[in-house]
């Protein structure tokens, strides 16, 4: 980290800048030009995490994302390297969650020579981003991460991308003609309008069944006190995104989980915060919710206001500033909700938890798979992270595993993308050190990234994950094509040869005993569980299509 004669190079620059931003840990696997910046960033105190897949790197920078809230950062080599963070750069585009995608690059002097690995990775890269940009000149190298980072966490979070020429990292300045910007400043907080707060409240004051339905921008505003304090101000039940799981504790008196179905039919008016009208809440339209309700939606991206259905108010700001102004401004209102609207929910809720009560502790064989989720509840603690990834696996996990603790709980996210079971819990087990971390993953996505055991086992991530292994990539019949796998693989073989510790369970009597032998083994591990073929979970298909296929004999 010593000035040459000759100057700085523009990896030091770049690795320098990193850990003035606030950079603790770096995804990435070693190769050209970028081989530099993760040495210079190991000797700035940046822990570096070798990783198996480029796609693996960027997958553990979005888990890591999601538990430390802050930017995970990851880190490829040019050409084909690069274009593997790809698929973790468009997931987090859509999941909106901040990440620094570093893509080396072709030299910008044999640009359109056809050169070793010359195509545009940028053009590439700006579809699934919100922002990407190449650095043309060595010394602002520092400048352009500054940028980066800023447009990663200012209003809507998401991915950036920046393409790292050759020349640009290899060349040398010298220092006192580089401008390092100021790192790690925080986003701003845009403050709501005080009229549309008391729109708000003129709304509430005449609602008789009332619900918030809180997304990510809880979490990445830091709102999840203020949500606990609006909610139980006003008593009006609270509803999550999958995303958002975990920011206000699952066994909160105002949570009806099983009764998300008719809280939604029912409301009269509905709070919604820091979340899209995706398709994930059906776009906010009828029959999932009243073709009357009125809606108050606070948002940080003003054109997500009236996005895909009109809103009664709407409220552009930060979803911690506005939630205490509606607080404050609720309680001087006087807010309230009906004991009757919340013992419905109640009644419900208990109903849906009792019918599948029974699977989740049935003893049977094969092994129902609610009842690997109850193991799965009965052995973490309170803070673990859980992290869920497949088709029927990610059903079972959101019908029966509860989160406790925001940014605790990991999943697909709106692209429904398989394979990130694994390298989001890696990244969250980077993230949260000395945390239990758990991976429930179905067979089919677990194989999808199953090098970065190896990672995980050099790096001393105790990772376990329990694969809920139905033979297949989803449940229900073998009609439908490519959907049988088979029971032969042994996928607690493959990490055992990796250097972790795997086991077979086929008897539910089993499964406690063998979650114990693999937290005691200290080592990354993999509980492979033998489970009915054919289950299929009973919660609502976020999808807009269907995987399964029905044939007539005709």
């Amino acid at each position: 980290m010593s000035t040459a004669p000759d100057g700085i190079s523009g990896s030091e620059l770049l690795a320098r800048q990193m850990r003035d931003e606030g950079v603790e840990d770096l995804f990435y696997i070693m190769g050209g030009p970028i081989i530099e910046v993760a040495g210079f960033a190991a000797d700035y105190g940046i822990r570096t995490i070798d990783c198996r897949h480029e796609q693996g790197a960027s997958f553990a920078a979005h888990g890591y994302a999601r538990v430390k809230r802050q930017p995970g950062v990851c880190l490829a080599a040019s050409g084909p390297a690069t274009t593997n963070l790809l698929t973790g750069m468009a997931n987090a585009y859509l999941d909106c969650v901040p990440m620094i995608a570093l893509g080396g690059s072709a030299s910008l002097r044999a640009h359109d020579t056809d050169a070793f690995q010359e195509y545009d990775q940028l053009a590439m890269a700006r579809p699934v981003t919100r922002w990407a940009g190449r650095v043309n000149h060595t010394d602002r190298l520092p400048e352009y991460f500054n940028m980066a980072r800023r447009k990663a966490i200012t209003g809507k979070p998401g991915p950036t991308y920046l393409d790292l020429p050759g020349e640009v990292l290899y060349g040398r300045v010298e220092q006192e003609s580089v401008w390092f910007p100021k790192g790690g400043t925080p986003a701003p907080r845009p403050y709501p309008d005080e009229g549309q707060i008391e729109k708000a409240i003129e709304l509430l004051s005449k609602a008789e069944r009332p619900v918030v339905i809180a997304g990510s921008g809880v979490f990445w505003s830091a709102a999840g006190d203020q949500l606990r304090e609006f909610v139980e101000a006003t008593q009006i039940p609270f509803f999550t995104t999958p995303q958002a799981r975990g920011i206000v504790p699952e066994d909160h008196d105002l949570a009806y989980l099983g009764a998300r179905g008719q809280a939604f039919r029912e409301a009269d008016v509905i709070v919604v915060v820091g979340t899209r009208f995706n398709f994930i809440i059906s776009f906010g339209h009828a029959p999932r919710f009243a073709p009357d309700v009125k809606v108050i939606h606070i948002d940080v991206d003003a054109s997500e206001l009236g996005h895909n259905r009109p809103v009664d108010v709407p409220i552009v700001a930060d979803a911690r500033v506005a939630l205490a102004k509606l607080t404050a401004a609720a309680k001087d209102a006087g807010i309230g909700t009906s004991d009757n609207w919340r013992a419905q929910l109640a009644e419900l809720d208990d109903r849906k938890r009792e019918q599948s009560r029974m699977s989740a502790e049935s003893g049977q064989t094969p092994i129902h798979p609610l009842r690997v989720a109850e193991e799965i509840v009965n052995f973490v603690d309170r803070d673990a992270i859980i992290s869920v990834d497949g088709m029927e696996t990610l059903n079972f996990g959101r019908q029966w595993i509860p989160s406790f603790v925001e940014g605790a709980r990991l999943n697909s996210g709106p692209n429904g993308c398989m394979g990130v079971g694994i390298p989001f819990a890696m990244g969250a087990q980077v993230a949260a050190p000395g945390r239990q971390v758990v991976a429930f993953v179905g067979d089919g996505s677990f194989l999808m990234n199953i090098q970065e055991f190896d990672t995980m086992v050099r790096h001393d991530l105790p990772v376990i994950a329990v694969v809920s292994n139905n033979g297949g990539w989803t449940g229900g019949e073998n009609t439908t094509p490519g959907r049988s796998l088979g029971f032969d693989q042994q996928y607690h073989k493959v990490v055992e040869a990796l250097g972790g510790y795997g086991e077979l369970v086929t008897d539910p009597n089993d499964l406690h005993n063998a979650l114990e032998r693999a937290a005691e083994s200290g080592k990354p591990s993999c509980i492979n569980v033998h489970v009915e073929e054919h289950a299929r979970a009973t919660t609502v298909a976020f999808g807009g299509y269907s995987t399964m296929m029905s044939r007539s004999d005709a």
